[in-house]
């Protein structure tokens, strides 16, 4: 996984669980995996947000990105739209949104990289999925996030409602930064990733991957 992001213009990440791929010929998504070790997030913003507001940060932090991404040689992007908007479920601690982003300067004809991204909160933290595709398949592709997000449980004592506020970190963020400034650094990368994994796609899919209860396993000992 490692040597994958890397090749895909990302650092290394002792945070990084995991990457997940199809197994079925044809099909051209890839997810990324992550704990955040961030302290628990307070969810309180998810009542009284504007997802217009939101859209402006995560386009604001985007413009800012770009900065790193000429440094090491990527194409900057430019956010399109939403394709979900945030949309947080308060008694499970999941959220989710979707955003359409690509090279900037690239004509409509070119297409738009999709970040399908969820988030499963707990007590020291959170795990991301950040599902990428395009916008012809995000509608199937998804499904696949979903399942992976569905199966993913903390452990007893790390769950959510396990926080105590007299002895546990709390992140110096909240909710609405998943969406905003938090998204934003990670946003390029995965659009770049898009590009090249459907350059590697026929090598990687030789490996076939059987990912739900590898995945499972990972995210409960590392949650």
């Amino acid at each position: 996984a490692s040597r994958l992001m890397r090749a895909m213009g990302n650092s290394d990440s002792d945070r990084r669980l995991g990457l997940v791929f199809p197994k079925a010929e044809g099909e051209g998504w890839m997810a990324v995996a992550q704990f955040e070790d961030s302290g628990y997030i307070k969810d309180d913003e998810a009542r009284s947000w504007n997802v217009d507001d939101l859209f402006k940060s995560l386009k604001e932090g985007t413009q800012a990105a770009n900065e790193r991404r000429r440094e090491q040689g990527f194409p900057e992007i430019e956010i399109i739209g939403w394709v979900e908007k945030p949309a947080y479920d308060a008694a499970a601690h999941r959220l989710v949104w979707s955003m359409s982003a690509r090279d900037k300067g690239a004509s409509a004809d070119d297409g738009a990289n999709i970040n399908y991204n969820t988030y499963a909160l707990g007590r020291d933290g959170y795990i991301t999925l950040n599902l990428i595709t395009d916008l012809r398949k995000v509608a199937h592709d998804k499904q696949h996030a979903q399942t992976l997000l569905g199966a993913l449980q903390f452990n007893d004592g790390k769950r959510y409602a396990d926080f105590n506020a007299s002895t546990d970190k709390t992140a110096e963020y909240g909710l609405a930064a998943l969406v905003g400034g938090v998204a934003a650094k990670k946003l390029g990368l995965f659009a770049l990733a898009a590009g090249l994994f459907a350059k590697f796609a026929k090598v990687i899919l030789l490996g076939g991957i059987a990912i739900l209860g590898v995945l499972t396993n990972v995210f409960k000992r590392k949650a």
